[in-house]
């Protein structure tokens, strides 16, 4: 995670600093300032990392003292972070820190607000791949820091078999069959279904792990009664604060909700800036 950090810090910083900081050159490079972060609503807090990754490589003389830790929920108007020292130096990694967290905080408090749906069941919340190109793990670790479970992360940690791969491949059972060819033991394998037919196909070719399409709560009722007890089911699709509940109760094993990393919604943080 550290190396994907600094790759992510770093890429964005060029992005935004490119040549040099134009503004913050009108500030004389020895004056000292402080600076407090404040959050401006409720949220859960994530991205500390990556924040402070952000104020090192552009100075990592600063100065950075928190009041919060990851994952906690913030008030509005709480002192969150106090960044002192070089006042050209916060003002340059000020927009990019604050870009990151912000993002990853929007994640994590959406994320909780689905996981606190669901605490007097058992089904838990999966997120999925449907992230921000380059922010992936970012994403994902902020999911989790919400509490949800990481579903896998990218092409090559796990299987997922879908609609046009079994169009492909010609069948569920011979996209099974050759995915137990090719796939190393413990590694996810997973086939998605749109219908109850697909569903007992997929059962018969030995599937332990079915991720239901679109299937409406009915669906998932008779899906999760005619099951056998080592299969594991996964709901996606359409998946919504409102639904949410619902689904669950049918007694599926999971949920995956896209909407996690791919509607964000950043958290409203401001820096109050004070020279000493």
């Amino acid at each position: 995670m550290d190396k994907h950090i600094d790759t992510l810090v770093r890429a964005a910083l060029e992005e935004d600093i490119g040549s040099g900081d134009l503004t913050a050159a009108l500030i004389p490079e020895t004056r000292q300032a402080t600076a407090v972060l404040i959050s401006r609503e409720v949220a859960v807090l994530c991205g500390i990392p990556w924040f402070d990754a952000v104020f090192a490589a552009v100075d990592e003389t600063l100065e950075l003292n928190w009041f919060a830790t990851e994952g906690v929920l913030l008030d509005v108007d709480q002192k969150v972070c106090e960044i002192k020292g070089c006042a050209r130096s916060i003002l340059t990694a000020e927009r990019t820190a604050i870009n990151l967290l912000q993002a990853l905080s929007g994640t994590a408090t959406v994320t909780r607000r689905y996981v606190e749906q669901l605490q007097d069941l058992n089904t838990r919340i999966l997120d999925t791949r449907k992230t921000i190109p380059g922010m992936r793990l970012a994403q994902k670790y902020a999911a989790k820091t919400g509490g949800a479970v990481n579903h896998r992360v990218g092409l090559y940690d796990g299987v997922l078999i879908k609609e046009n791969h079994i169009r492909a491949a010609g069948s569920i059972a011979a996209a099974l069959s050759r995915a137990r060819e090719t796939t190393a033991a413990g590694v996810l394998l997973e086939v998605e279904v749109e219908n109850q037919a697909e569903m007992q196909q997929a059962v018969e070719a030995g599937a332990k792990r079915i991720l239901l399409d679109n299937f409406t709560p009915d669906q998932l009722r008779v899906a999760v009664s005619q099951k056998p007890d080592d299969v594991t089911l996964e709901a996606s699709g359409n998946v919504t604060l409102e639904t949410l509940r619902e689904i669950a109760q049918t007694g599926v094993d999971y949920i995956s909700v896209g909407a996690l990393t791919k509607h964000l919604r950043a958290v409203d943080f401001s820096l109050q800036f004070n020279l000493d």
